[in-house]
């Protein structure tokens, strides 16, 4: 989610591009001086037509203002019962916004409204996962996708996954609930249940209860692994900056390098975070740029040239599909600048930045601009590819009725539950178990054992023996050359005109 309470200011104004430079006319001065009356002529005659054009759409607002007026008063009046004013506002607020078709702009009542401050601030009472709402090309709206997960918490430790759909929030479908709709039904009291019907896949559906509890939002982990720093940011917040200060003071005592900022799972924060994340590792020049309706209302931001992480240290950027809006500001900045090689999967691909804007103690979140890289690509919907893709086994086909059965049975939770420090070796037998009793593959049993007994613990800051990404990453720092490499690497910019490139060669 991206948003930010207020705009924030350009670090530096933009430089105005130097005017190109004149070359002498070979025409007569005579058709010249015409040619400019004529344009003179054709602008006085057109100006009434467009003074007309204006105070028409002026007009037409203001009589869709007064309409609207006019039926919340009758409506007041004449309706069967007594109606609460309150109601007919948020409901007109409701469709208004919702008639724009963007899953990021909507009416947010009074719990919707603290629930945003919550998250922002750091802390809530819900279940941790992060959700999206996406519209089906026809318009109607789809069921909640899970975009990503917060470590160490109960929706982390439930088995869901990033990708699943919500098709269920306590029996209630969530076609029809924009994404803070869903969000306040997730929250709730700590202690208290919440019961959610998961699609994974095409097939396989299972129900998930889940006890809700405090969410502390964390911002940064950190370690050392060896000689490279590794700087995990799972969120950006107001703390982010300095927790990544700190981490880096301890990577330069520590003697690193190189460095992994791993924004996997990250699924964004404040606008003006991302930007000063940014800013560690950047000597100048530009971060980002909004674009608004009005170009007159374009941002540029642009770092401040102090970057702590100085330009000899190499650094690897792991990012998945679980890497959105903030995270994919820092991704694509320090990839169009040069700074950073990207290893995982291509990224979420939320290009729009939204304003919350209070209203007494509601409130509605808009999307007021497009975000561009440094060169200037907009990755809404498409995302950011990265430089080298590492994806992780593919699941073997399975028979989905056997694995339903099985994650509804509870068989897997109940084994790690009695034995929270199973080995490897008591895992390969119960997995054989598994094996005997349902129609799937003992290596994937194995996995979702595994992925079981990591989740009914703290989440370590890093996996060595399953993360095939990490496992990339160091490998590329410590046994490859890193400039060769850089090299190579191309902006988005340049990607975007390969593909365009590559689509016309198609259609021709």
């Amino acid at each position: 989610m991206e948003y930010q309470n207020t705009p924030p200011e350009p670090i530096d104004k933009p430089v105005d591009k130097p005017e190109k430079l004149r070359k002498k006319s070979p025409l007569p001065a005579v058709y010249l001086i015409t040619t400019v009356i004529l344009c003179i002529a054709l602008a006085v005659a057109l100006a009434p037509a467009v003074y007309a054009q204006a105070r028409a759409e002026q007009t037409s607002s203001s009589q869709y203002a007064s309409t609207i007026r006019t039926v919340f008063d009758f409506i007041q009046r004449n309706y069967v019962v007594e109606v609460d004013p309150n109601q007919l506002f948020e409901g007109a607020m409701t469709g208004m916004l919702n008639s724009l078709g963007d899953p990021y702009s909507v009416f947010l009542p009074e719990t919707e409204m603290k629930d945003i401050t919550d998250t922002t601030q750091g802390s809530f009472g819900g279940v941790g996962l992060y959700v999206s709402k996406s519209y089906r090309p026809d318009g109607r709206p789809s069921f909640l996708e899970v975009a990503s997960l917060i470590e160490d918490t109960p929706g982390w430790r439930s088995g869901i996954n990033p990708g699943d759909l919500i098709v269920e929030i306590n029996g209630e479908s969530t076609e029809p609930l924009s994404s803070e709709e869903a969000a306040t039904r997730l929250r709730g009291q700590p202690g208290t249940e919440v019961r959610v019907l998961i699609r994974r896949g095409e097939t396989i559906e299972f129900p998930v209860t889940i006890v809700r509890a405090v969410i502390e939002v964390p911002t940064v982990k950190h370690a050392m692994i060896k000689n490279i720093g590794y700087l995990k940011l799972l969120t950006f917040t107001p703390m982010t900056v300095e927790r990544s200060r700190d981490a880096i003071r301890e990577f330069q005592s520590s003697g690193y390098n190189g460095l992994i900022l791993d924004l996997r799972n990250n699924y964004g924060g404040l606008l003006n975070s991302a930007i000063d994340v940014s800013n560690l590792f950047l000597e100048g020049g530009v971060v980002v740029t909004t674009k608004p309706r009005q170009e007159s209302g374009n941002q540029v931001y642009l770092a401040r040239g102090n970057a702590m992480v100085p330009a000899e240290i190499p650094i690897i950027v792991l990012i998945n599909r679980g890497s959105a809006s903030a995270s994919e500001i820092v991704a694509g900045a320090l990839k169009d600048r040069g700074r950073a090689y990207l290893v995982g999967e291509k990224s979420y691909g939320k290009g729009s930045v939204q304003q919350v804007y209070p209203l007494d103690n509601v409130g509605f979140k808009i999307t007021i601009a497009r975000y561009y890289t440094p060169s200037n690509v907009n990755i809404d919907i498409v995302g950011i590819p990265p430089d080298r893709e590492v994806l992780f086994p593919e699941i073997p086909e399975v028979n989905a009725a056997a694995l339903n059965s099985l994650i509804n049975s509870g068989k897997i939770t109940d084994f790690i539950r009695a034995s929270p420090e199973a080995d490897t070796r008591s895992i390969e037998v119960f997995a054989e178990q598994l094996h005997g009793e349902y129609d799937i593959e003992a290596s994937l049993l194995k996995t979702l054992i595994q992925e079981e007994k990591n989740r009914r613990t703290s989440a370590p800051v890093y996996d060595l023996d399953y993360d095939v990404q990490l496992q990339e990453a160091i490998k590329i720092l410590t046994e490859e050359n890193y400039q060769i490499l850089m090299r190579s690497a191309k902006t988005l910019k340049e990607l975007q005109e390969e593909t365009m490139q590559d689509g016309f060669a198609l259609a021709s």
